[in-house]
């Protein structure tokens, strides 16, 4: 189930609106679709992340470790295997980096964490050709958040 999107309304959200007392007949009431909560539910599609900024499209785990293999020497036991694995390693990997704290925070609000913590594996992994890691990954925040930046 982790592996598929999930587009459908939240568990239980249904039948908290047919409890309202507020509520119209149940077909004139329309529930508006649902983002999904937290994380990349969207591991499989490539769609938006709920976490992310406006319009930021996000990769499943197993194309980011592919583009990025440099990140996987940095995961706990020297292995990525989820999501959680990843964002500890980004987290080794920007203090390697010499990437600020708040600079990562600043991401991790404005892309969702785990597309920060992709960004940061894209770092690493064309890290040669970046002159200033923390510079460039607060510039690319400030293009997700005006809607000019694509992960892809």
């Amino acid at each position: 189930y982790e592996l598929e999107p999930s587009f459908e309304t939240k568990q239980g959200e249904k039948a908290a609106a047919d409890n309202d007392p507020n509520a119209g007949p149940s077909d004139e009431r329309r529930l508006k679709p649902q983002k999904p909560s937290g994380g990349m539910s969207n591991r499989a599609g490539g769609a938006a992340d709920p976490g992310a900024g406006p319009g930021l499209k996000s990769f499943p785990l197993g194309l980011v470790l592919q583009a990025c293999p440099s990140i996987l020497d940095y995961g706990p036991g020297g292995s990525i295997g989820n999501w959680r694995d990843l964002m500890s390693a980004a987290v080794v990997v920007r203090s390697m980096l010499g990437v600020s704290p708040s600079a990562y925070e600043e991401a991790c609000s404005g892309m969702g964490p785990e597309n920060a913590a992709t960004v940061i594996a894209c770092i690493l992994e064309r890290g040669g050709h970046i002159n200033s890691p923390g510079g460039y990954l607060r510039d690319l925040t400030r293009r997700t958040e005006r809607g000019e930046f694509a992960i892809g």
